[in-house]
């Protein structure tokens, strides 16, 4: 019985996987929020490089991974898939569990896999600069590690309460170079107006995207990186699955249940977005689950319609599931999931049944994170810690039921840079959130009367 599912350099992907053509209708188009019509491609070409807004509409099937940043993946890349033998022994299931360590990478998470490809589109178009904003630190180090790789500046604006939470993220960001800022910030107008509604304000994901887009879109030199959410980013993530596909097939396996934890969405539809490419070819039969913060239940509670993509309302309007752009989720410590929305792709084949979406308390999640820890050794991150959490309990049901199913996850991240998350939770410390329904209804009742997409 293997317990590390291992791939040579040479079996590297050689092209990143579309799931755009093998959609049953095409992904709804951005729109333009001044007309309510499509956004242009030279409409994204003042923040983006050209390759990368030539993906994020591409019908093509694969996408062809560069040379140069082959180069880079290959400083950690394949990841190894492993077998949780201890795990399954101490749940007494006849479940086998894998999953794909992206912990290896030098940031520690997934995020590289589209942090490097985006820095090598940019720097390849002369851009100077990258701004982007991150929630508990995985993209911003990760982008930060990507820009020194390529000789470019990065500025990053952290959500302010994970800003506080997660000092060593910041010393990661700063060790590669970067400068960190706490959003909202004084730096932009976007910051500045937010912080006079609300000088207490937390921040959230939505408010540093706008930050970082107003910061890439002033200044000529600067382009702007976003960690999750677009069709381009999920693209790179695909390289997850790809790997992942290889290695089942190595061991002669097929997955009964994929899961993954779900903030915007890349670690999840890089994880699945291959199987899911399968499942809708009627190749392969297989329950695809989401998981999410009951703090921040977008893909649960949130409605099915356009939004902004940032609180200040700068980006295009997005089809997704969304708790209104003006949302502003309590300050749990998975602060990659505090976003009020998710990636369009994952929205679309969760409205068409193909994903069904879970929601977890983070007690009961890092409750699953500690077991994880005490029986296969790595310390999860908190985002992680809630597919572990849906793993455990379908382990359980196999338990129950005496069915010896594959579960496959992604174990998105470590959680080194957490540890005073998980010391609170060991004191009683931690609260759970279940949002409130009549919140969220407030804040769906900020949205602009612009199309539902229903």
């Amino acid at each position: 019985m293997e317990t590390k599912i291992l791939l040579p350099e040479t079996e590297l992907p050689e092209a990143w996987f579309n799931i755009i053509p093998r959609l049953p209708k095409p992904p709804a188009p951005p729109l333009d929020p001044r007309s309510g019509e499509p956004i242009k491609p030279e409409d994204l070409l003042t923040i983006f490089p050209r390759a990368l807004v030539e993906q994020e509409m591409s019908p093509e099937p694969w996408i062809e991974i560069p040379e140069e940043v082959k180069k880079v993946y290959r400083l950690w890349r394949p990841t190894p898939l492993r077998r949780a033998h201890n795990l399954e022994k101490a749940l007494k299931t006849p479940a086998r569990i894998y999953y794909k360590d992206e912990s290896v990478s030098p940031p520690g998470s997934h995020k590289p896999n589209t942090a490097v490809a985006q820095a090598y589109y940019n720097k390849k178009e002369g851009i100077r600069r990258l701004a982007t904003e991150t929630g508990a630190g995985q993209w911003g180090s990760a982008l930060a590690f990507a820009c020194k790789i390529f000789n470019l500046e990065c500025t990053v604006y952290m959500v302010k309460v994970s800003f506080e939470q997660k000092p060593f993220r910041k010393s990661l960001m700063h060790i590669w170079g970067a400068e960190v800022f706490p959003s909202p910030s004084e730096r932009t107008a976007a910051g500045r107006r937010i912080l006079a509604e609300n000088p207490k304000t937390r921040g959230s994901l939505g408010i540093a995207i706008s930050e970082a887009v107003e910061d890439a879109a002033t200044h000529e030199d600067t382009n702007y990186a976003l960690g999750s959410v677009l069709n381009h980013v999920l693209l790179h993530q695909t390289i997850i699955g790809l790997e992942t596909q290889k290695q089942l097939e190595q061991i002669e396996e097929r997955p009964d249940i994929l899961i993954g934890c779900v903030g915007g969405g890349s670690n999840f539809a890089g994880f699945t977005f291959p199987f899911i490419g399968e499942i809708l070819e009627g190749r392969l039969s297989a329950e695809v689950i989401a998981v999410e913060p009951t703090s921040c239940p977008t893909l649960t509670k949130g409605v099915y319609r356009y939004d902004f993509g940032d609180t200040a309302g700068l980006t295009p309007l997005l089809l997704m599931h969304t708790l209104g752009h003006t949302f502003e989720p309590p300050g749990i410590h998975a602060g990659g999931l505090r976003y009020h929305g998710d990636a369009p792709l994952i929205c679309q084949l969760v409205k068409e049944g193909v994903i069904k979406p879970r929601a977890y308390p983070q007690n009961p999640c890092f409750e699953a994170a500690v077991l994880f820890a005490q029986t296969e050794g790595i310390i999860p991150a908190p985002e992680t810690s809630h597919a572990i959490r849906a793993v455990i309990d379908e382990a359980i049901k196999c338990r129950e039921t005496g069915e010896e199913k594959t579960i496959v996850f992604c174990f998105s991240g470590h959680g080194h840079f957490d540890l005073a998350a998980y010391d609170a939770f060991l004191e009683g410390k931690l609260e759970d959130y279940e949002y409130p329904e009549e919140k969220i209804r407030e804040a769906l009742e900020k949205l602009p009367k612009f199309p539902t997409g229903l």
